[in-house]
């Protein structure tokens, strides 16, 4: 029996820098691996943090230099920040998963993300989420159906949705379907509510589950974080507390029992060793894309296909390799100035 040891990693980011989050990153990295960890999971948004302003104070209320901070800090795929990411990987010879906030390189949207990074530092997966959940919508934009891809490894297949994206059914389905064996998902919920939603997870397509939040509590966000005293209203602290993230991270079994956790208001890499024959053996009882489905009633129908902003043609290229063509030869929906480029007309 070979078994898998997996980190779960609660902690705090620094918040809204991504140079010191990286840091911390690193840091906590290799003490996981120090104690084994094959795989470390970080949660949902780690670098540069979470944008606590958006459940804090009211949406749009004074925001925009949290916001640039946020927009600066965010994460470019690749850039310098996944060629770190992937550096801490390879020196400490494990497979990392962490929850980033993506930029385009030329964008002004931010989307939730979360990055897989192979042993040898190479960007094995990346996955946007496609729903942003209520205030989040006010910083994040929507991901596609290119992303919804599971990762192979050695030892398994390794997937996940992020947060609410757990509760779409469809998504988690065409999971399902791809054979994922090691489910992650990052998060920022709380609550035991959310601790049965991993053990339904586990439960429905017997497979581990690894559930990871940060922490983050009021003393910690830094002194010189601009417009500090209004980012946390006094009022905010007296009804909800000085953890503004309290942290829910555990580890589920195929069974749904709690390996480890949940733990809560402080830092804490929650370890555990993980039999992934235990998956086949569950399954066993219930495989819902396989055995256990009725492929012949339900048929799940997904769009894999990328959503860019533009897609470019050059009609020029096009009737160069076509002789007897001319302008008038374009499909009739062609716009009419597209038409006239073509001509050579402006």
């Amino acid at each position: 029996m070979t078994l898998l040891r997996v980190a779960a990693v609660q902690a705090s980011y620094v918040l809204m820098d991504q140079a010191a989050t990286l840091e911390r990153v690193a840091e906590l990295t290799a003490a996981a691996a120090a104690q084994g960890a094959q795989l470390v999971a970080f949660p949902e948004v780690f670098v540069p943090g979470t944008p606590i302003w958006i459940d804090t104070r009211p949406i749009w209320d004074g925001d925009e230099d949290w916001f640039r901070l946020l927009a600066e800090n965010a994460v470019v795929v690749p850039g310098p920040a996944t060629e770190r990411l992937g550096a801490i990987a390879r020196d400490n010879g494990i497979w990392l998963v962490i929850g980033v906030e993506e930029r385009e390189q030329h964008g002004g949207t931010i989307y939730n993300t979360v990055l897989y990074f192979s042993p040898d530092g190479a960007l094995a997966g990346r996955h946007r989420k496609l729903v942003p959940t209520g205030s989040e919508r006010t910083v994040w934009g929507m991901g596609d159906g290119s992303t919804l891809r599971v990762v192979d490894t050695p030892f398994g297949r390794v997937g996940g949705l992020i947060c609410w994206e757990n509760y779409m059914p469809l998504a988690r389905f065409h999971m399902y379907a791809q054979g994922v064996d090691l489910w992650i998902a990052p998060t920022l919920a709380i609550g035991d509510g959310w601790i049965a939603t991993l053990q339904h997870l586990a439960r429905e397509n017997r497979m581990f589950v690894i559930g990871v939040n940060p922490v983050l509590h009021a003393d910690q966000i830094p002194a010189a974080f601009p417009h500090r005293e209004q980012l946390v209203p006094p009022g905010y602290l007296e009804e909800n507390g000085a953890w503004l993230e309290e942290g829910n991270t555990a580890i589920i079994a195929p069974n749904g029992d709690i390996l480890a956790g949940p733990a809560r208001e402080k830092e804490d890499t929650l370890i555990a060793d993980l039999d992934l024959g235990a998956v086949l053996t569950g399954r066993r009882h219930i495989d819902p894309a396989g055995h256990y489905n009725r492929p012949d009633i339900f048929q799940l129908h997904v769009d894999t296909s990328a959503r860019p902003a533009i897609v470019e043609h050059s009609f020029a290229a096009e009737l160069a390799t076509s002789p007897a063509a001319s302008p008038g030869d374009l499909p009739n929906d062609t716009p009419l100035h597209t038409k006239a480029s073509a001509s050579g007309s402006s």
